[in-house]
C-alpha cells in the first residue's frame, strides 16, 4: 500500500496545508518533487522513530538548564515589527539552535526548517511538525534564481523564518556561505545571528565538530543584533559580508562561553 500524494493545486493555494502534507514541497516544488512512493512498513518505522526522537530531544532539553540568555528582547522586537527574518547559527549547534528559535514563537516567530523533498525526508518532516515548526521541503544543495525566488515567497509572502546553518550542509566548519546574505538582500529582511554554548558536551569528530550537550549541562544562548545587508553589492562586497557575519557569529559564541564561566 502506498502513501497518497498531496494535491499540488490545493497546497499551493493554501500555504498552511503544507504542514499536513508529508511530501509537499514549500521550496523547489516543481523541480524536486519526489516520485518515489513510501511503503506502509517504512512509514510505520518513521512514525515510531519520530516519537522516540522527539521524546529523546525533549528529555535532553528538559535536563539541561538555560542559565544565560542575552539579546532576546531585541530579537523579539524585530520579529514583532518585521514578522519574519533570517535566523542563522552554526551547524554544530543545531540542537539548541532550534530550541532558541522555538522559544521565540511567543513573540510571533513562525519557524521553518529545511527538509529534503525526497522520501528520505519524510521522517525529519514529521519531527519538524512534531515540535510545532513549519516544514520547508527543498534541498540545501540547490542554488540559483529558482531557489532564491522560492525562499522569497516563503519569507515574504508566508512570513516563515527559515532556520539556516550558514556553514552547512557539508562545511567547511565556520565558513559563512553567501545564501543567507543573498536572502537578506532580496527580501529586505535582516539576518538574526544566534550563538550557543554548553558547559558539558561531547564533540563529535565530524566536519562540523557537532556538539551534543550532556544531560544537566548549563546552556547559554546569545541572540545578536539583527543585521540588514546592503541591497546592492558586487562579488567583493559579498565576500566582505561573509567575513563580517563569520566574525559576528564567532564573537557571539565567545560571549556565550564567557557567560557560562561567570555562572
Amino acid at each position: 500500500m502506498t502513501q497518497e500524494r498531496a494535491d499540488p493545486a490545493a497546497t499551493e493555494d493554501d500555504p498552511s496545508a503544507a504542514d499536513h502534507a508529508p511530501l509537499k514541497n514549500t521550496l523547489y516544488r516543481k523541480v524536486t518533487r519526489c516520485r518515489r512512493r513510501l511503503a506502509r512498513g517504512r512509514l510505520l518505522v518513521y512514525r515510531v522513530a519520530v516519537v522516540v526522537a522527539w521524546w529523546a530531544v525533549r528529555a535532553l532539553w528538559a535536563s539541561c538548564r538555560i542559565t544565560h540568555v542575552a539579546g532576546r528582547e531585541t530579537a523579539a522586537a524585530a520579529i514583532r515589527d518585521l514578522k519574519s527574518l533570517i535566523p542563522v547559527y552554526w551547524h554544530q549547534h543545531m540542537l539548541f539552535g532550534a530550541r532558541a528559535l522555538l522559544d521565540l514563537r511567543s513573540a510571533g516567530l513562525k519557524v521553518g526548517f529545511l527538509v529534503s523533498p525526497s522520501v528520505d525526508g519524510t521522517g525529519p518532516a514529521m519531527l519538524v511538525q512534531k515540535v510545532g515548526a513549519h516544514v520547508i521541503r527543498g534541498s540545501s544543495t540547490h542554488t540559483g534564481a529558482r531557489a532564491l525566488r522560492d525562499y522569497y515567497e516563503t519569507i515574504v509572502k508566508q512570513q516563515i523564518s527559515p532556520a539556516i546553518t550558514p556553514d552547512g550542509p557539508r562545511g567547511p566548519l565556520h565558513e559563512f556561505k553567501p545564501g543567507a546574505i543573498m536572502l537578506s538582500q532580496i527580501t529586505g529582511k535582516p539576518i538574526l545571528p544566534i550563538a550557543i554554548a554548553h558547559s558539558f558536551k561531547v564533540t563529535f569528530r565530524t566536519w562540523d565538530s557537532f556538539e551534543l550537550p550532556l544531560p544537566f549541562s548549563r546552556i547559554a544562548i546569545v541572540y545578536g543584533e539583527p543585521v540588514k545587508v546592503s541591497r546592492a553589492m558586487d562579488a567583493a562586497a559579498l565576500a566582505g559580508w561573509q567575513q563580517t557575519m563569520t566574525d559576528r557569529l564567532l564573537d557571539l559564541r565567545r560571549q556565550a562561553e564567557a557567560a557560562l564561566e561567570q555562572h
